[in-house]
């Protein structure tokens, strides 16, 4: 239906219709605009979310780096991040493909409206003027008609009246015909006026007002068409990030699936192992029986008797809670290897020769035996207050491991130190490489400046190729540093089948003191007799590794380090490179506070927190006199 045909008489009604269809594509676009700024809003929380849960640049971000759910959790925070960029999308398109369109439509609709409505007034305006003007001519023609009746009927009166001269009866006749005329152009004017009235009347409502009534029904029906496809276009532009979007799930789901957490646990391991060897079994101790002495048993007689019953009063003492950690590592590590043989160009000492390196040996003492001899000694623990406000052993392991220390990571356990010195001679590697990629680079550069002279100087290269090669030269000597200290590590470090044969190794020598019921004298793995005994059953008894909170007694602040047994002196100076042992010079006077048990070394102290093993034919023992009576 046409709106010509139909509403010829709404033309105002028509004005207010059209009005309020642009107020309503208006009130869209604001619609949209809204969406879109929730949109931006909406990514720019996610991308906060996900930036916030970020890991920091910090060492904490290669440890997180080696578990799969913390992969896992970053990958789905970059996905996430991806998500919101989506989003953002969303808002892009909907400001260019919809907002924008419809601000640029809306200014030309209004224009075309205003235009459509000037040429309706306009019409409107000129048939209302040519309708005053018919009415004009309407009312002259009356009037040149009634002036006409009036001049004909004084006329008659005139001509009917025998007083009046005939000239004045002439007189008024020509006035009547006069009036008469001016009434017939006067009706002549009124009906041409009429005829052109009704024809622009006719072409008014039937023409003119129709067209302009058509093209605002046109502009109004493509109003209502182009907010249609916008509301197309809106699901569209959701519709088409949806493919993305799903990607992004499906990174997360596949985030998710990569979680291993047997890989996890293993990396635990990884993280944490130590590369201790774990104690060895408790040997058994029957104290009915006459116990006999042997001859190594003057060496701490004394001083054991005054350890055993501090041991025996105090609970289980758990090495890794040890506060020097210095002193832990020199006992763990101390030199198993035979002591180097004293300089040729000199004799050993008559206090040396009957524990000459040549003299008969002892079996290797066992890790589990040093770890006892060790916690017997009572070093001083101040740190075990503090374990009472809540420091477990997990923790204080971490803190033992994780501390800063020198640059050969000798503060570290074994494993740690490997895997520290193995990840620092990768990086070397690494740079040298870089560096020989660069002097590769330039000699082949200074080949073509040489080959070509205009190219460029030879000799300008020189002074990078030199300094490069100082670099190179700086990095293996670090490199080479590197790799003797990791082939240290792993030339000390256990293998599986010699803790497999320690193990078995423990079990036989548990096994025979059981079986003998101590029918033989009670000797320790290194040939010397011990009273210790029942204190290192004692110790290693509450070592359970399920009780990751055992009780602790305040006799552990009052502990004191190993007492002395005597002085010795260095016949010869002793360097001490070895993990364990100590430096001395030629002629240094120092403590002895274990003697030699038939390994070839002697336990020595400086100070009170620098001790370690020397050579026993490298010093002259001076025994104190309690200790050489029992």
């Amino acid at each position: 239906m046409s709106w010509g045909s139909e509403l010829w008489d709404q033309f105002d009604n028509l004005e207010k219709h059209t009005q309020w269809g642009i107020e309503y594509l208006e009130k869209y676009t604001k619609f949209v605009k809204e969406r879109s700024e929730i949109e931006f809003n909406y990514a720019k929380q996610i991308r906060n979310l996900s930036k916030k849960y970020q890991p920091k640049k910090n060492s904490r971000e290669e440890e997180e780096s080696k578990y799969s759910f913390c992969r896992a959790f970053l990958a789905t925070l970059n996905e996430l991040n991806d998500y919101a960029g989506q989003h953002e999308v969303i808002a892009e398109n909907l400001m260019s493909q919809i907002i924008t369109e419809l601000a640029r439509y809306t200014q030309e609709l209004k224009t075309e409206r205003k235009s459509h409505f000037h040429d309706g007034r306009k019409a409107q305006q000129h048939i209302e003027s040519s309708w005053k003007q018919l009415e004009s001519c309407k009312r002259k023609f009356e009037r040149e008609c009634k002036e006409a009746e009036r001049a004909n009927q004084h006329f008659e009166r005139m001509d009917a009246d025998i007083n009046v001269t005939k000239a004045d009866v002439e007189k008024a006749r020509q006035q009547a015909q006069m009036r008469q005329q001016m009434a017939t152009d006067s009706k002549n004017d009124y009906s041409s006026y009429l005829q052109k009235f009704n024809q622009e009347q006719n072409e008014h409502y039937f023409t003119i007002i129709p067209n302009i009534f058509q093209k605002l029904q046109d502009m109004e029906e493509k109003r209502i068409e182009k907010l249609g496809v916008c509301m197309k276009t809106f699901a569209e532009v959701n519709r088409q990030v949806l493919p993305i979007v799903g990607k992004c799930l499906d990174g997360m789901t596949k985030a998710a699936g990569s979680i291993e957490p047997k890989t996890d646990s293993k990396q635990v391991v990884e993280s944490y192992k130590s590369g201790f060897e774990p104690p060895g079994d408790v040997e058994f101790e029957d104290y009915g029986q006459a116990m006999k002495r042997t001859a190594s048993e003057t060496s701490l007689s004394n001083s054991k008797e005054g350890k055993e019953k501090s041991a025996s009063k105090s609970k289980g003492k758990l090495w890794p809670f040890i506060k020097n950690k210095n002193k832990l590592m020199s006992l763990l590590t101390s030199p198993h290897q035979p002591p180097p043989a004293p300089p040729a160009s000199s004799l050993p000492s008559p206090s040396a020769v009957p524990n000459d390196p040549q003299s008969p040996k002892q079996h290797k003492e066992p890790l589990s035996n040093r770890l006892n001899d060790f916690m017997a000694s009572k070093p001083k623990m101040h740190c075990l207050r503090s374990l009472r406000r809540g420091i477990t052993l997990n923790s204080h392991v971490r803190n033992l491991i994780e501390g800063s220390g020198p640059e050969d990571f000798s503060h570290l356990p074994p494993e740690q130190r490997r895997k520290k010195l193995q990840g620092k001679l990768d990086d070397l590697n690494k740079d040298i490489q870089k560096e020989m990629d660069q002097r590769d680079a330039l000699t082949k550069m200074k080949d073509v400046y040489i080959k070509n002279p205009q190219m460029g100087d030879p000799a300008s290269v020189d002074p990078r190729l030199t300094e490069i090669g100082q670099n190179i030269e700086k990095l293996q000597l670090e490199a080479q540093k590197f790799e003797g200290w990791l082939a240290e590590v792993e030339e000390r470090m256990p293998s599986k089948s010699d803790t497999q044969r320690r193990s078995v190794l423990y079990e036989t020598q548990n096994n025979t003191t059981v079986g003998n019921n101590c029918a033989q004298d009670r000797e320790s793995p290194d040939g010397s007799y011990t009273e210790e005994q029942n204190s290192e059953t004692q110790v290693k008894a509450t070592v359970n590794p399920a009780s990751t909170t055992p009780d602790f007694d305040d006799e552990f602040d009052d502990e004191d380090s190993l007492p002395t047994i005597g002085t010795c002196k260095a016949l010869y100076p002793f360097e001490g490179h070895n993990e364990g042992t100590i430096a001395m010079a030629e002629g240094e006077v120092l403590y002895v506070i274990e003697e030699d048990k038939g390994d070839g070394w002697t336990r020595v102290r400086r100070n009170q927190d620098e001790e370690g093993y020397v050579p026993t034919s490298y010093v002259e023992v001076f025994l104190e006199t309690n200790a050489k009576d029992s």
